[in-house]
């Protein structure tokens, strides 16, 4: 196995044994942990390799895919396009984009389709699984569309589909994109090695991914979850150059822990990165208030949503309620404890079939907190 590297802070070491023992079980090819309290890097851990074959050691350069633990950082992009609008969140969608009108959706509130509740979680009838590849094509097929419940009334996990929800009404509010936003105004300035479309250049950085063989944990197959996750049309092809460089705000974003670790910091410190502040007070309580809870449709889980990022009402993220967080296919996991000023995120490349609540994570989670 490739050693176990990186900083632990005294105090911390419980952290990096449950690290290493992850690994020793052979729960782990490739991994990073990172945690991050009062803006110092109290553990910065890696191990494992970058490959299958287990030739390219994970370093501090490796980045990896971190799938829908994306959706935290991108809904902190949202926020500062929303927070630029009068009515903010209520503002209803057709509004920065009147083609999403269509087919009943006219009075759906950028609050509700961030939140899971605007029934669009997949394409009932066959596409072109070449469209997912196609993020202006596939909003424009979503626009088109009718909701598969009525908006407003529930909500269902939009594990793709929210991506391209949420980075065509960026790109409606802003002109520029998502991805764009988050690489000039947040990353470059601050130095964090976080990517939502990954430049060609960097693709040699980036972990194989080794894919579980189980069904992701979805319950009972519902109408709901089937269109979200289980049709042959439902995805796009995942891992190759395109699906790297284009912006899938849902799913396809690029870093390592301590990048992923430091941009949930915005949620650890009420808005603020590194001492800045990217989101002020009011626009900070609009992103994390509870916007829906209940059980999901989609998911076998009551979930808990503010505007996009979670809220941890089933204690997987720590023991504060009001911690911010999510989860990516496979295993990642990233959460901002703004009681405790603390940020973490754990990025793997062997993935797992959970949703959210992966145990290699959980155990990291809770050896982290029982530090405290």
């Amino acid at each position: 196995m490739s050693d176990i590297s990186g900083h632990v802070s005294a105090g911390f070491e419980p952290v990096r044994d449950v690290f290493e023992a992850t690994f020793e079980a052979g729960e782990e090819l490739g991994a990073g942990f990172a945690a991050i309290i009062d803006g110092e890097t109290v553990v910065d851990i890696k191990g494992g390799y970058a490959d299958r074959k287990k030739e390219t050691p994970w370093t501090a350069e490796t980045l990896v895919p971190i799938y829908s633990t994306t959706k935290g950082i991108a809904s902190i992009i949202l926020a500062k396009a929303v927070n630029e609008l009068q009515q903010g969140y209520e503002t209803r969608e057709a509004d920065v984009w009147p083609e999403f009108s269509a087919a009943g959706k006219g009075d759906i509130t950028i609050g509700q389709m961030v939140s899971h509740q605007a029934g669009l979680v997949g394409f009932v009838e066959p596409i072109d699984p070449g469209l997912w590849l196609d993020p202006p094509a596939l909003a424009a097929a979503l626009a088109d569309i009718e909701p598969l419940w009525e908006p407003g009334t529930a909500h269902g996990y939009h594990p793709l589909t929210w991506g391209y929800l949420v980075g065509e009404t960026v790109k409606r509010i802003t002109g520029r994109s998502l991805g764009t936003i988050l690489r000039e105004d947040v990353c470059e300035p601050a130095g964090i090695d976080f990517h939502i479309g990954l430049p060609a250049a960097q693709h040699d950085r980036v972990a194989d991914i080794m894919r579980p063989r189980e069904m992701p944990q979805l319950g009972d197959i519902n109408e709901f979850n089937r269109t979200a996750f289980l049709t042959k049309w439902g995805s796009p092809d995942r891992g190759g150059a395109i699906w790297r460089e284009i912006e899938i705000p849902s799913a396809n974003g690029h870093g390592t822990a301590l990048s992923v670790a430091q941009l949930y910091g915005v949620y650890a410190h009420r808005g603020q990165l590194d001492g800045q502040v990217l989101l002020g007070a009011q626009a900070f309580e609009e992103l994390t208030k509870r916007r829906t809870i209940g059980q999901d449709l989609v998911l076998p889980f009551i979930t808990e949503f503010a505007a996009g990022v979670m809220r941890n009402n089933l204690g997987i993220y720590g023991p504060n309620p009001d911690t911010l967080a999510h989860s990516g296919w496979g295993g990642s996991l990233a959460l901002g404890d703004p009681e405790r000023h603390l940020s973490a995120a754990y990025v793997m490349n062997k993935q797992s079939n959970y949703l959210q609540g992966d145990p290699r994570a959980r155990r990291l989670v809770d050896a982290l907190y029982g530090c405290l």
